[in-house]
């Protein structure tokens, strides 16, 4: 049974930085896309940045370019989003999601992904 695990949310100030990981097991996690998404209370789930097979491929929603960074490591089965500058605007539920197979589309559409994670809290606040 596969399985996506995030970790690494948690209380930050405006301005501060974390780091979220997601660790895949039960597949061959190097042969899949994998994106990160994000849910405030009251918003829909958002594409925040994903990241192709090798990670030669790699996007970010525009209110995160310049601040957020995705990097995977197919050895460790493993996904990081490291986030800096964090706003307020930036507090939601983070979920890591594996993208299905030679299916197409654009990678923000939550349909496209076939296995999520249980997802992270990150509250910025002061």
């Amino acid at each position: 049974h596969w399985q996506l695990v995030e970790s690494g949310g948690g209380l930050v100030q405006p301005g501060g930085s974390l780091r979220l990981s997601c660790v895949a097991s039960g597949f061959a996690f190097k042969n899949y896309s994998i994106a990160w998404f994000r849910q405030a209370p009251g918003k829909e789930r958002e594409g925040v940045s994903c990241i192709s097979r090798t990670g030669e491929y790699i996007d970010y929603a525009d209110s995160v370019k310049g601040r957020f960074a995705i990097s995977r490591d197919n050895p460790k089965n493993r996904i990081d989003l490291d986030m800096r500058s964090l706003k307020p605007d930036d507090t939601a539920v983070y979920f890591c999601a594996r993208r299905q197979l030679n299916l197409g589309g654009r990678w923000t559409t939550p349909d496209l992904y076939d296995s999520w994670g249980q997802g992270t809290q990150v509250t910025v606040s002061s």
